[in-house]
């Protein structure tokens, strides 16, 4: 029997963007993304589910549109950027779930934490750039709940509102390259 061979994507950080969500003061959401990032895909020939995903961001460049939250993000108060400088995702499973859907399980590690998250995954399709560069997208999303890796800031209001929700939103749209 003859092996697939094995096609190594990487992550185009010009076209893709990495966010999270996160609800304030419970009536409106703050979007934020992670300015530099890479990642790896793995296949066997051009099969998505035998892929071995390996992707990090660099939690220093955390960006919500507001420097001073951005400061308090990189403390310790939330992600210590100066003692935990990464974020990082390997999966560790990738199920077909219709057409152009996919459930992809993996550990994701935030400030030291590592914990098992489903990401849905929905195939753009793919093409051949200008260039000739083989490309494939997909849209990422799943939750988690801060808390869990240790993002425990905590303020109420004055009226006793949550200044910020612990479930945490993923919003991700990836292009990647064949290498």
């Amino acid at each position: 029997m003859e092996t697939a061979v094995k096609t190594t994507w990487a992550i185009d950080p010009t076209h893709s963007e990495i966010q999270f969500k996160v609800k304030h003061l419970v009536i409106s959401t703050v979007t934020g993304s992670f300015k530099q990032f890479e990642g790896t895909v793995e296949t066997e020939g051009e099969d998505f589910t035998t892929a071995q995903i390996q992707f990090s961001a660099d939690i220093a460049s955390i960006d919500t549109n507001q420097e001073q939250r951005d400061q308090h993000l990189r403390s310790a108060d939330f992600f210590d950027a100066e003692t935990h400088p990464k974020l990082t995702f390997v999966s560790t499973s990738v199920e077909k779930t219709g057409d152009d859907t996919y459930k992809i399980t993996g550990d994701i590690t935030i400030k030291g934490t590592t914990k098992s998250i489903v990401l849905n995954a929905e195939y753009g399709g793919s093409m051949v750039d200008f260039y000739g560069n083989h490309k494939a997208g997909f849209e990422l999303s799943g939750k988690i709940n801060r808390k869990d890796f240790g993002l425990t800031w905590h303020a109420v209001t004055e009226a006793g509102g949550v200044v910020v929700a612990d479930e945490v939103k993923l919003v991700i749209n990836v292009q990647v390259a064949k290498q």
